[in-house]
């Protein structure tokens, strides 16, 4: 027996355990995504079922790419061919190592390695990649016909973002593109995205996606809290609670609901239990905005307001956004902390945004 099928038998014999939604399905081309080698002899038909599995995750919201060993512009004319080039996201078709070529494509959608597949008919790829991303959910080729009945595979709701996920992911890329091309201050750059940021009360029809966001988002998630559909709907309609999302738009295209915060209402303190932001949009200002919006209420009804935070590992960069947006810590204890603004000082929102209230 090879080392890699060695290792390729251990991980099928690891206790299974329960994994965290797909967010990401990563495939091989030769004898995976299509029967044959394509460099062999050209004639490579597309494996049965694939052009449908790949249709319905898509409206399920997982996202596609490709790790192969082969030529590029060779692989993609024939997905250009078989109309299926526009699904596949940061696509590495290179003679690097499987394992390289999985992290890469993960770094550049930027997410965890946990909610990630990988599909591909060799042993000594699978247990290449096994060994050195054991995070990673590593597929034979064969599981194909069964794949989308998979639990991993079936989150438990489709949202309206979630259905165009690959869509707003692809503007992403355009928008890097010309962030890159751009020449001038960054100021400049983000005036020129031409950008709209809706902060509104959550309805009915957005629990969903809020729910989902507070699966999704670990990294910019002020307290790392997760609520249920009913939980949020419960917030929604009491009176002792403040419940808003925030969605982005710019010349390239929609973001999607892209922000969710919750704010406890006591008689004399206002509580931010949740503040969270997609990685995507971060660096466009809106976060501060989203803030600011909290801090005027908090202040036109003459309450105190105080934050809470808890370090999760990944959430530094919501500590520094608290701390830079004039919040003081008042209350610590382990990773547990409470801070609060005096309200005294709110940063004027980016002129480059075009915000409304809904």
């Amino acid at each position: 027996m090879s080392a890699s099928q060695g290792l390729a038998e251990q991980a099928a014999q690891a206790p299974a355990e329960k994994r965290k939604p797909v967010k990401l399905l990563i495939w091989d081309l030769d004898n995976t995504l299509w029967d044959g080698t394509i460099l062999e002899d050209g004639a490579v038909r597309l494996r049965e079922g694939v052009r449908e599995i790949l249709a319905l995750l898509d409206q399920r919201g997982i996202l596609h790419s490709i790790a192969s060993k082969n030529d590029h512009e060779t692989a993609m004319q024939k997905l250009r061919e078989l109309g299926l080039d526009e699904y596949f996201l940061y696509p590495q078709v290179n003679w690097n190592s499987k394992a390289a070529n999985v992290q890469s494509i993960v770094q550049s959608i930027n997410i965890g390695m946990d909610a990630v597949a990988f599909m591909d008919d060799d042993p000594f790829e699978r247990g290449e990649v096994s060994h050195s991303l054991p995070e990673v959910l590593v597929l034979d080729a064969t599981a194909l016909a069964g794949l989308a009945q998979r639990e991993e595979f079936m989150p438990p709701f489709i949202t309206e973002d979630s259905a165009r996920r690959r869509h707003m992911y692809r503007a992403d890329i355009e928008r890097k593109k010309a962030e890159d091309e751009f020449v001038g201050p960054q100021e400049e750059f983000l005036a020129s995205l031409k950008m709209r940021f809706v902060i509104s009360p959550a309805s009915e029809d957005d629990l969903q996606r809020a729910e989902e966001l507070t699966v999704r988002t670990h990294q910019l998630n002020t307290t790392g809290y997760t609520y249920s559909y009913d939980e949020l709907n419960a917030f929604r309609h009491s009176p002792n609670h403040l419940l808003f999302i925030a969605s982005l738009e710019d010349r390239f295209g929609d973001y999607g609901k892209i922000g969710l915060a919750l704010v406890e209402k006591g008689a004399q303190v206002w509580t931010v239990k949740l503040l969270l932001m997609s990685c995507r949009v971060m660096s466009r200002g809106v976060g501060t905005i989203f803030m600011n919006h909290i801090l005027m209420l908090a202040r036109d009804a003459g309450a105190r307001l105080q934050a809470e935070f808890r370090a999760n590992g990944k959430n530094r960069m919501m500590l520094v956004t608290y701390k830079f947006g004039g919040f003081k810590e008042v209350e610590k204890s382990g990773d547990f902390i409470i801070f609060e603004h005096d309200l005294q000082r709110i940063q004027p929102h980016p002129e480059w945004v075009d915000f409304v209230v809904g």
